[in-house]
């Protein structure tokens, strides 16, 4: 699993039970249904793009990366959002996908 955020990391230490339960939860929705592990990891960065949730995106891409979604994979998501959330926001979320991606290159 990847290394969560330092902030993350703090969060769960002073609030051990909450985030166990959050952990819980996610655990139980992703074996919920028929999708498998990779489209669940394509799914889970295209819901935090098209909320526009930074965070979550830099998670969901982690998650993805280590699941074995390609970066061509990545960015075609990010592709596909530019008929749907616009060209701003998804080159927004195409330096956001790189944010994890190239994380030295800021």
């Amino acid at each position: 699993m990847p290394q969560a955020p330092s902030r993350v990391q703090e969060f769960a230490a002073e609030h051990n039970d909450v985030f166990s339960a959050f952990r819980q939860l996610s655990e139980q929705c992703h074996k919920s249904g028929p999708l498998d592990e990779k489209t669940r990891r394509l799914v889970k960065v295209a819901l935090a793009i098209g909320a526009g949730l930074e965070g979550a995106t830099h998670s969901a891409v982690r998650h993805a990366v280590e699941s074995g979604v390609t970066r061509q994979e990545l960015e075609h998501v990010v592709i596909l959002g530019i008929t749907t959330l616009g060209w701003p926001s998804s080159f927004r979320n195409l330096t956001w996908v790189r944010d994890v991606l190239e994380p030295n290159a800021r």
